[in-house]
């Protein structure tokens, strides 16, 4: 079998596309996408636990860390104890994060537009079924149960 006829390259390739196109409209804005995806993230009134992002983005906390403190010192959040448990902290968006997160949402509903005015509405509902199947094939516990390793 051909890499282009796996369905693992297919998605990945086509991540890579859609990574390197928000990467670039970020860029624009003094951003990366993985900023546009925290904002996008951070409930804009009521901030959001540090603990919840990471998981809503399939990132490591690690990683996490890392892409808030560069935010923090770029002036779009910061960072204040939750008011229901101090042990936890909570993620807020200053005036120029919400601006930010603003225009990251415009980036995301356009290209999402495009994408539904382009391609049949039939094709992207077998589309999204078909996504669902495959996460579940990847979720399956005995997936590699009688392999030879």
């Amino acid at each position: 079998m051909r890499r282009e006829e796996t369905v693992d390259y297919n998605i990945k390739a086509t991540w890579h596309a859609i990574a390197r196109m928000y990467n670039q409209q970020a860029a624009r804005y003094g951003a990366t996408m993985s900023t546009g995806f925290v904002l996008l993230n951070v409930d804009a009134e009521e901030g959001t636990p540090a603990t919840k992002i990471a998981p809503l983005m399939g990132l490591e906390a690690r990683s996490l860390t890392r892409i808030l403190k560069s935010m923090e010192e770029a002036g779009l959040i910061f960072r204040a104890p939750d008011p229901n448990d101090r042990r936890s902290v909570r993620i807020f968006l200053t005036p120029e994060g919400r601006a930010k997160k603003d225009k990251a949402r415009e980036v995301v509903l356009h290209f999402n537009n495009t994408v539904f005015r382009q391609v049949a509405p039939e094709k992207l509902k077998v589309f999204f079924e078909v996504l669902s199947e495959i996460n579940k094939v990847v979720e399956r516990p005995d997936l590699f149960e009688g392999i030879n390793t």
